[in-house]
Order: C-alpha cells, then sequence, then structure tokens
C-alpha cells in the first residue's frame, strides 16, 4: 500500500471500521443477488450444502444455470470470491494481508468442512425428509454444522495457542456476522412482502420489548454489581451494559461515555465471550425442550439472552431449525424457516440502535453528576458531550440491513412480478450470508481462552455475569418474550 493510499485511509473511517466494512461487503452481495431480477444470474454458481447421505452430493451449485459446474469447483469459487472481498476489507482496515489469507483460508475450509458433517442426513435430516432420503431415523438437529465449527474453534483456541494466535488475524467474529446480518435484510424483506400484516407485528413486538429489557436489565444487574459485589461505578456501568444489554459492543461503548480506563472493557469483554460461548451450547436446545410450541417466543428469548450479535444470531439461527424440527415431529406442524431467527434479529438489531443512545444518556449522567471512577462525585471538570457522540457509537451495519431490508421490501411491494425473481437471488446471497455466520462461530470458539481468563483472575466478574445471567436476565427475557410474542406463529408450508 502506498504512503498516499494509508494516508487516505486512515482519514477515512468508511475504509476503516469493521461496521462500514459488513456495510460494503454486505451490499456488494445484496446487489449481486438481484440479479435475477433483471434476468442475470450473477451469485447461482456460489455452493450450496445440502442434506446428504452420500457425501458426494452433498455440495453442488446453487442456480441450476451452473449444474456444468461440479460441486468442489463450485466450492472453490465460492472461497476466493470471499478470500478477494474479505482480504480488500482487511487491507483497509489495517491488517498483515499475508497472515490474513493464510489464515482466513485455514478458517474457511475448517468451517466448510463443520458445515458438510452438520448436514449429514442422520444429524440433519427433518422428520419428514427421511423417507425421500431412505434413512430410518435422524437427530433433526439442523444447524448442527454451527456447533462444530464453535467446537473445533474452542479446542484450536484452549489447546493449540500457537495456531490460534496465527488464525487471530483473520478471526472476526463480529465482522462476519455484521455482514451477515446485511445479507439477511433481503431474506427478511421478501418474507415481508409475503406476509405483511405478521412481519409488522413481529417488528413492533420486537420495539416494545427491547424497551421493556432495557428499562429492568440495566439497573438491576449495576444494583447488583454495586450492592452485593462492591464495583465501583467504572466497573459497574459497563458491566451492567455487557451482561444486560449487548455485550461487548454495549461494554465498550458504555466505557468510553464514562471514561473508564482502557483495561476495564478488555477485561469484561472477556468474560462475556466465554458466556456467549457457553450460552450458545446450551440455550437453543433448552428453547426446543421449552418453547417449541411458541416458536417466536423461543427466537425473541435468543434476541434478549444472548449477548453478542454473533452469538444471538447463531443462537437464533440455530434455535430456529431445532424447534421447527420438533414441531413438525411431535405437533404435525411445518413452519417456514427464518421467522423465529426474524424474531431474533428484530431485538438483536433495536437492542444495538439503542447503544448509541444508551452511551449518550450515561455520558450525560456521568457529566453532569461528575461521577468519577471510584465513585461519589468529582471535582473535575465535566466532559464535553456533543449529538455526534450518537452517531460515532451506533452500529453502522444497521444502515446496511435497513437498506437491503427496504429497497427489496419496495420492490416486492411496488412489483410483486419480480418477487420470485427476488427471492432466487436472496435465496443465493442467503448461501453466503449462511458461510459468513458459520465463520463466526469458527471465530467465537478460537478468541474463547478459558484458561487465560481464569488465570486472570476474574472470579468477582464471572460470578457477578452468571449470577445476574442464570438467575434474573434469562428468565425476564423470556418473560418478556413471552408477553409481547405469546401465540405469534410463523406461517405453515402446504
Amino acid at each position: 500500500m502506498s504512503k498516499a493510499e494509508k494516508e487516505t485511509f486512515s482519514k477515512n473511517p468508511l475504509l476503516k471500521s469493521e461496521d462500514w466494512w459488513a456495510v460494503w461487503l454486505g451490499l456488494f452481495i445484496f446487489v449481486l443477488g438481484l440479479g435475477p431480477i433483471l434476468g442475470i444470474d450473477l451469485l447461482g454458481w456460489v455452493v450450496k450444502q445440502n442434506v446428504w447421505v452420500d457425501i458426494s452430493k452433498s455440495i453442488a451449485p446453487m442456480s441450476k444455470a451452473y449444474q456444468g459446474l461440479s460441486g468442489v469447483v463450485s466450492a472453490l469459487l465460492t472461497y476466493l470470491f470471499l478470500l478477494v472481498i474479505t482480504t480488500a476489507g482487511a487491507r483497509a482496515m489495517g491488517s498483515n494481508v499475508k497472515k490474513f489469507i493464510l489464515g482466513f483460508t485455514i478458517i474457511y475450509w475448517v468451517t466448510f468442512g463443520s458445515i458438510i458433517l452438520g448436514n449429514n442426513a442422520y444429524i440433519a435430516a427433518t422428520p419428514d425428509k427421511q423417507a425421500g432420503l431412505k434413512i430410518p431415523w435422524s437427530l433433526s438437529l439442523g444447524e448442527m454444522g454451527f456447533v462444530f465449527a464453535l467446537i473445533i474453534g474452542l479446542i484450536i483456541g484452549n489447546f493449540f495457542t500457537g495456531l490460534a494466535r496465527f488464525l487471530e488475524e483473520a478471526a472476526k467474529p463480529e465482522w462476519f456476522i455484521k455482514t451477515g446480518i446485511v445479507i439477511l435484510g433481503a431474506a427478511i424483506a421478501i418474507k415481508t412482502v409475503g406476509a405483511l400484516g405478521l412481519a409488522g407485528t413481529v417488528i413492533t413486538r420486537g420495539i416494545a420489548a427491547v424497551l421493556e429489557a432495557y428499562l429492568i436489565y440495566w439497573p438491576v444487574v449495576y444494583f447488583i454489581s454495586r450492592k452485593y459485589f462492591k464495583f465501583t461505578p467504572e466497573w459497574a456501568a459497563p458491566l451492567a451494559s455487557g451482561i444486560s444489554i449487548c455485550g461487548v459492543s454495549a461494554a465498550i461503548a458504555t466505557s468510553g461515555a464514562i471514561r473508564s480506563r482502557p483495561h476495564v472493557p478488555a477485561v469484561i469483554a472477556s468474560v462475556i465471550i466465554v458466556f456467549v460461548a457457553l450460552e450458545l451450547l446450551f440455550l437453543p436446545w433448552l428453547a426446543q425442550s421449552m418453547l417449541f410450541q411458541e416458536p417466536m417466543v423461543a427466537g425473541a428469548w435468543m434476541g434478549l439472552a444472548v449477548k453478542s450479535d454473533g452469538g444471538a444470531m447463531a443462537s437464533g439461527a440455530i434455535t430456529d431449525s431445532l424447534v421447527r424440527a420438533k414441531a413438525l415431529k411431535e405437533l404435525g406442524i411445518n413452519w417456514e424457516d427464518g421467522w423465529i431467527l426474524m424474531a431474533t434479529t428484530t431485538a438483536k438489531l433495536f437492542i444495538d440502535i439503542f447503544i448509541g443512545i444508551w452511551a449518550f444518556i450515561l455520558a450525560v449522567i456521568w457529566s453532569v453528576f461528575r461521577i468519577d471512577k471510584r465513585g461519589g462525585s468529582s471535582n473535575e471538570p465535566s466532559a464535553k458531550i456533543s449529538i455526534r457522540e450518537i452517531w460515532d457509537r451506533f452500529p453502522k451495519f444497521i444502515i446496511g440491513f435497513a437498506l437491503t431490508f427496504l429497497i427489496l421490501l419496495v420492490v416486492g411491494l411496488i412489483n410483486p412480478g419480480v418477487v420470485k425473481s427476488a427471492q432466487a437471488g436472496s435465496d443465493q446471497a442467503n448461501v453466503l450470508r449462511t458461510i459468513f455466520f458459520a465463520l463466526c462461530f469458527f471465530s467465537i470458539g478460537l478468541i474463547t481462552n478459558v484458561r487465560k481468563l481464569l488465570a486472570a483472575g476474574m472470579g468477582r466478574i464471572v460470578l457477578t455475569y452468571a449470577v445476574s445471567l442464570f438467575f434474573f436476565i434469562l428468565w425476564v427475557g423470556l418473560f418478556i418474550s413471552w408477553v409481547f410474542y405469546h401465540g405469534v406463529t410463523p406461517p405453515v408450508i402446504g
């Protein structure tokens, strides 16, 4: 990179932020996915992962127009495409390009193998597909590839630390998941066109649920942190935001707003990552067991309970698959896929939108009352508070999600005749969204170093998190989800 290019990048936040690069990559894939509307198949070559008994049939090109390609060639093209666009973003953001390329290559193929393994018919096939696949039984555990990716990441991150350090340059869980969410906006728009009333219900109730969660979660966790675990405001406020609102992003935003020392959000973030991994391993199955008759409650619960964008969306995707499979088996109801994940997405996106506003409110409070790091009041002059802080803390990838959602929604409403073509293009882009989600799972596992966390002596923070999460947040979140989504169900297939 030339000196002039470096200066340009350093001066332009649009080219330096993971949030903005999630927007650029997501919008680029979205635009390619619009091809079928114009009669051009621009993404049909991407690799589709099938549920399989014969592994030679596990992968194939997404579109019939590219059936001349083998599944292996399609997988290679998909890898090269993702490598090029992510490397462009990594280079712009200042990553070591060589290490990123090597790391991404390893991460991609391990993740891709995890998806294929998870799609084995005996693991993933739903009861209605067993006869067609000529198998007598299956676990009906869709999206298990995500879990396999997470577990492999955890093993590498905790037992092969040298390899983990090498791969960290390319392990970008928040970037991967945010890019996937931007792409997801188009898929949700297509569903909205087909069921406008239900989509409106999901969005409206999602906003209400998030507001309730903010007003209940944060003050209670802050009180617990201060009263029972004796944390100073400097620690209690970011801890309350991280546990109760949106994980790492909220902890960092809050720390910046109240001028915490830099190590505070770093320590809290490491604890959050561990708990997100734990929630990923048990919460979707708990939702399947308890809520298979209340699918939208299950989806919203994931959005309100799991404290990271990546973890929440990943949990929502697994819950969508698990709950639908159990409902089909136990109730004989075949719900349309994606709606449970939509409930998760709605809750999580509105939580993210309010992070900046919440951080701004806390900045004002800390300034007006001059709360110092130890508690009480300070004689230091209050910090300047500007409206720009809201924009600086606003998660920019939501702009990309809103654009893909609104563009396809407007197109579908104005010209219903293109909905079928738009659906085909959205499905192609959605394949890449699934891969980004899986990359996020692996990356979460990779950066979750449990031994490092324990060695750092974070017992009090871990205990605060555990008490707040398992004895309060999970169940209040479930109650709020039940209040707003009880009785709401996805459309039934057929």
